[in-house]
């Protein structure tokens, strides 16, 4: 059975943008069919690196014991579900150019070297392969065309899915949301863009 793997970052709740922009995805969901799971990193934040989880990463990475194995916990968790999923739907609200710290830091536990990538003499080499990515950024103002030199969400994420070997990403934004009187007119465009969105 197919799986979707849905991760929300945006604190806001009914409010949120990106929140409603992956609503927006509803039929093409079901038209995909499979089991959905829902990961919402503002009810359950992964914690930020510290130094014994980056110590352990390494320790396990060089096949050594880590220290107890609990720092380690989340990381296989996050991975597993990853591995699990064939589509992964990422709402990443922009955050002063970037995403929420909370995002970044599920980021940091699944880019685990010996995990889902390695390292090789012709460079790093993703080994999370076979998976469609749909990145749902949602912003204020409208990044494309002459403002895309300050898009750094969509961007970084679609950079470090391909380092893992997610490489079949798209972008699908809901933006200019907080420009007066714009709110329709990104709704209409954020659905013609999921209408073109490939499953």
């Amino acid at each position: 059975m197919k799986k979707v793997l849905i991760i929300q970052s945006s604190p806001l709740g009914e409010h949120s943008n990106s929140r409603k922009l992956i609503e927006m995805f509803d039929s093409k969901l079901k038209e995909y069919g499979g089991e959905i799971k829902v990961r919402d990193l503002t009810l359950t934040p992964p914690p930020h690196l510290n130094i014994q989880t980056l110590n352990d990463f390494k320790n396990d990475c060089e096949g050594f014991k880590a220290s107890d194995g609990s720092s380690l916990d989340l990381s296989n968790e996050l991975i597993e579900e990853i591995k699990e999923s064939s589509l992964i739907v990422i709402g990443a609200p922009m955050w002063n150019f970037g995403v929420p710290s909370s995002l970044k830091a599920w980021i940091d536990h699944i880019s685990v070297a010996g995990k889902t990538f390695s390292y090789t003499e012709s460079g790093p080499v993703g080994l999370l392969k076979d998976k469609k990515v749909i990145i749902a950024v949602a912003s204020g103002g409208v990044y494309t065309g002459e403002m895309s030199s300050y898009d750094f969400g969509g961007p970084h994420l679609k950079a470090i899915l391909g380092l893992l070997g997610m490489t079949d990403v798209q972008i699908v934004r809901l933006e200019g949301v907080a420009l007066p009187d714009n709110m329709e007119q990104a709704i209409s465009n954020a659905k013609k863009d999921i209408e073109n969105i490939t499953l």
